[in-house]
């Protein structure tokens, strides 16, 4: 007995190997939020990184961009199962931004403005993992996909790259961030599928 509707084929399916497992290929770049999209001025924007001992280091718009850029093509993976290849982002590695700043922390939670936050260990943001970026395929970033800037992380589900960071509290011992409260996995590693608490 056939189940499916005659010419059924579902989505498009990678052979290439470029997929984690039950992603499927898409050429848009889907909007998906938490809450209303924050509109912050240039004037107004700074990134901070609070370290576990409560020292702040400060970039204002203009002191960002005056630091070292990097063009990167990556691909990103959400957790919702779409995928797009080869997106081509430029912004300031988080190595540049945390190259003198002295700490003992493992792990990192990113603020947002507009309130949403997210959990990382320290180690996922450094060593050429993860930019503050600030334009997409050679064009300003768009208010939906996180302008000002947004944590660019492409190894981990493309909830971890939060959109209008604000700034990163070190931290010695981790503490769930937005979705992670939820029951989203605290690491979401597209390819072991860590979608949830237990994947």
């Amino acid at each position: 007995m056939n189940i499916f509707t005659r010419g059924f084929r579902g989505r498009k399916r990678d052979s290439s190997g470029q997929l984690p497992p039950g992603q499927y290929l898409t050429d848009d770049f889907p909007v998906l939020s938490a809450g209303p999209t924050p509109r912050i001025s240039l004037d107004a924007w700074e990134f901070t990184v609070t370290t576990e001992q409560g020292e702040s280091h400060r970039w204002s718009w203009a002191e960002l961009m005056a630091l070292p850029a990097e063009s990167v093509t990556v691909d990103v993976h959400c957790v919702t199962r779409w995928s797009k290849l080869d997106t081509v982002w430029r912004g300031v590695s988080l190595d540049t931004l945390l190259t003198d700043i002295e700490t003992e922390a493992d792990f990192a939670l990113v603020h947002s403005y507009g309130g949403y936050s997210t959990n990382l260990p320290l180690e996922d943001l450094l060593g050429g993992k993860a930019w503050v970026a600030y334009e997409y395929e050679g064009e300003e970033l768009a208010p939906e996909h996180g302008a000002p800037a947004r944590l660019l992380v492409p190894h981990l589900y493309f909830w971890k790259s939060a959109k209008w960071v604000r700034g990163i509290d070190l931290m010695v011992q981790d503490s769930p961030g937005f979705w992670e409260q939820l029951g989203y996995h605290d690491y979401g590693d597209p390819w072991r599928e860590q979608r949830y608490q237990g994947d």
